[in-house]
């Protein structure tokens, strides 16, 4: 499984890249494996302001759904246009092209409650 090092990681299996004040996100490997087959993401949260914790959006897999949490507060500037009519691109390649949205973060301290690599395979125990 892939961990990027470079990357942060929520409880809830999110990954989130930072540049400045925009933070992409997106499942881990270990969240897209654990829901098999991603067959479609539901994220109708473009131009919203939504605060930590708050869902985005789902994730639907064949067996399951799964909502999707912010990682940190702030606006949801663009959804991933590919997921649209290519879900299965978290499956093949969650960091790249299956990231699901960027942010612009209203509060960029709480990147620092996030988890860095070894505390997120603690977490999921790798």
């Amino acid at each position: 499984m892939n961990f990027p090092e470079n990357l942060k990681y929520t409880k809830d299996h999110e990954w989130v890249s930072i540049e400045g004040d925009i933070a992409t996100v997106g499942v881990t490997d270990f969240a897209q494996s654990e829901l098999g087959d991603i067959v479609f993401v539901e994220i109708e949260t473009k131009g919203e302001t939504l605060a930590h914790e708050a869902t985005f959006g789902t994730v639907e897999a064949v067996k399951t759904v799964s909502d999707l949490f912010m990682p940190v507060s702030g606006e949801i500037l663009e959804v991933n246009p590919v997921l649209e009519s290519s879900p299965e691109a978290i499956n093949t390649d969650p960091y790249n092209t299956g990231w699901m949205v960027k942010v612009k973060m209203s509060d960029a301290s709480q990147v620092s409650d996030l988890l860095d690599v070894a505390a997120y395979k603690a977490l999921i125990g790798h």
